[in-house]
């Protein structure tokens, strides 16, 4: 049996951007039309708005002073909770209470990578967020949570009252937005083929099977 065709995406997004779950859930299917390749996510990481103290902000407040009126909050949800159904996401924006700084976040997601769990820890999160309502502020929070991702819980305690790796981190923000990437989610796959949005499954599908006739090319 021959191998696999290894290839990359790499997932410029932030845990508390929705159209990033909703991205994320495409992606997942779109290796899923794609039996016959290796495909490897990795993510990194990206701040909507790292101007936002470490103990976040009340979510109400925040997303006023954002948008400016309940009403355009509530359509924005709406449209957002229509798109979850279709992907399984059971957007529960009313349990969210807190907007938080997500450069803690960015750093378990860093660490899971060494840990061989990323794409789980990725999706604990922003499902921990999303559908539960969980303040990824507090650090208690944050390492329970990498827990039950596979992560050493007590480990990630004690590296979230370190700055590791938050230099790293903010690196990488800028080198995305060196590239050019202004929102998110945003896919790289093999190092060359960029996809802006939470495109469907099978435009990225498509998007791989072109990246990979690039390289075909490239090599020849």
């Amino acid at each position: 049996m021959s191998a696999k065709t290894k290839v990359t995406v790499d997932v410029v997004s932030d845990v508390v951007c929705p159209w990033c779950y909703v991205g994320k859930k495409h992606l997942e299917e779109a290796v899923r039309l794609r039996p016959d390749l290796d495909i490897e996510m990795r993510f990194l990481p990206y701040q909507l708005d790292e101007t936002i103290p470490e103990e976040g902000l009340p979510r109400r407040d925040y997303m006023m002073k954002k948008f400016g009126d309940e009403a355009r909050i509530e359509a924005i949800h709406d449209r957002l909770r229509e798109v979850g159904r279709a992907d399984n996401i059971p957007f529960a924006f009313e349990k969210i209470t807190v907007s938080p700084n997500t450069l803690d976040s960015h750093r378990i997601i860093r660490w899971a990578a060494e840990a061989g769990v990323q794409p789980a820890v990725k999706d604990r999160l922003m499902r921990a967020y999303f559908t539960e309502g969980a303040d990824l502020s507090d650090h208690a929070v944050l390492a329970k949570l990498a827990g039950e991702a596979g992560m050493v819980e007590a480990q990630v305690a004690e590296w979230l009252e370190t700055d590791n790796d938050k230099d790293a981190v903010r690196a990488d923000i800028q080198r995305a937005r060196m590239m050019g990437v202004q929102g998110v989610p945003f896919f790289i796959i093999d190092h060359a083929v960029g996809v802006s949005g939470a495109q469907p499954a099978d435009t990225l599908a498509q998007a791989i099977d072109y990246a990979l006739k690039q390289r075909e090319k490239g090599a020849a």
